[in-house]
């Protein structure tokens, strides 16, 4: 085919997509005014992003699995707008109302009253927001840069072993047993009704090109209310767990569980992502740096549970429904789990005063360690340029559901 035939390349920076945005929307969008431009200037973005990823994974720059090409969203996928620029901020009259580009102000179901204090103060500064429509209910996320001044532990020369599980939640080197509420199961019930009742209305067939029926939306969008209920309530009990380990311990010791191995079993897959390990080691890590708290990894097969932890002992073989372990050396009886959590707390010895705990040096088992970083009596990252890093770090999202 002859050069003048073939299509012209294009570049897939965000400034470029913008500039060609800019030239044809007169034509192709005519209405493009009656919406803020972040609207657009979001899209392009993330399509920059999402090129550029694919790009990467194609040309072997980026290790991984393989990245597809972005494909075109549905309208009824998550819709989403992040808004950068122009008078995003929070109103002044009852601290329940966002001010946003092109929106205007809008009533808040929480109140901002926290947020905006900081930002009076000036230990916070908005950096964007995004607005999102999820299960029936719009959010509003702001992303803040936010300097924190988070006490150090009550109690920093302890250190504390987590033993996750699928029986109880957790099982601390203390004693403490938190049981697992089993939302999801809890949910069971409701949920197969729910969804017995989707199947048998009409919903969508691309063969058959039909559309499917209110009544199918309506019962799909109450499943998916059901869900991001059961999702909420576990995320608000791994917040309160992890905040009140932080704050009570100077060091903290959890186990580098292969959660994407222990799902394959069919019979504890869904237990096992019912309780979201993951998620609260994601918790523990970032948290445990605005307060100057150690966490440590132990290694993946570390035999905690095998290892006696009165006399060092370990065992051959111990099966999964032996819940209560027994030492053949000693004649240690204890539950299965807290000798496990015991042996993660003795894998660290806290020292008073310190900068939250360290490697027992005795100990000849390999465990990672990662420190949390940007915490108080934490050493600061190194950087190239020899300047030291900015006191100020980006915070999580601040969600307020809108009314």
């Amino acid at each position: 085919m002859p050069a003048d035939q073939l299509t012209p390349s294009l570049s897939w920076s965000a400034y470029a997509l913008r500039k060609t945005w800019n030239q044809v929307k007169d034509e192709l969008a005519p209405w493009w005014g009656e919406n803020s431009k972040e609207a657009y200037a979001c899209g392009l973005a993330n399509l920059a992003a999402a090129l550029g990823n694919w790009d990467d994974s194609r040309t072997g720059k980026r290790r991984g699995p393989r990245i597809r090409f972005p494909r075109f969203k549905s309208k009824r996928a998550g819709m989403s707008c992040r808004f950068t620029t122009g008078a995003v901020g929070l109103a002044d009259r009852d601290r329940r109302h966002v001010k946003l580009p092109r929106i205007g102000l809008v009533r808040t179901h929480e109140s901002t009253r926290k947020l905006a204090r900081h930002v009076e103060r000036g230990t916070a500064r908005i950096r964007s927001a995004t607005v999102s429509h999820r299960a029936g209910r719009w959010f509003v996320s702001f992303s803040v840069e936010i300097t924190r001044d988070d006490p150090p532990p009550t109690r920093p020369d302890t250190a504390v072993g987590v033993d996750l599980g699928v029986k109880s939640l957790a099982v601390l080197s203390t004693g403490e047993v938190i049981a697992n509420p089993k939302h999801l199961e809890i949910a069971q019930r409701q949920l197969r009704r729910m969804q017995r009742q989707a199947a048998r209305r009409r919903g969508p067939d691309r063969r058959a090109t039909t559309t499917p029926s209110n009544r199918w939306r309506e019962t799909r969008a109450r499943i998916g209310r059901l869900h991001t209920a059961v999702a909420n309530a576990r995320r608000d009990g791994l917040h309160k767990l992890s905040t009140r380990l932080v704050r009570t311990f100077g060091a903290v010791v959890v186990e580098d569980l292969n959660v994407a191995g222990m799902v394959r079993n069919r019979r504890l897959a869904r237990h096992v992502a019912g309780v979201g390990m993951a998620e609260l080691r994601r918790q523990i890590e970032y948290k445990a740096g605005w307060r100057g708290v150690r966490v440590h990894v132990a290694d993946r097969w570390y035999p905690s549970s095998k290892t006696c932890s009165g006399c060092g002992a370990v065992k051959a073989k111990l099966r999964l429904s032996d819940r209560v372990y027994t030492c053949d050396q000693c004649g240690l009886v204890l539950d299965r789990d807290l000798n496990a959590a015991r042996n993660l707390a003795g894998l660290v010895s806290v020292v008073t005063g310190g900068d939250g705990g360290e490697l027992r040096r005795d100990s000849p088992l390999e465990t990672q360690v990662r420190p949390a970083l940007g915490g108080r009596g934490v050493p600061p990252r190194e950087d190239p340029s020899g300047q030291r890093p900015h006191r100020k770090e980006r915070a999580q999202d601040t969600s307020l559901r809108v009314s």
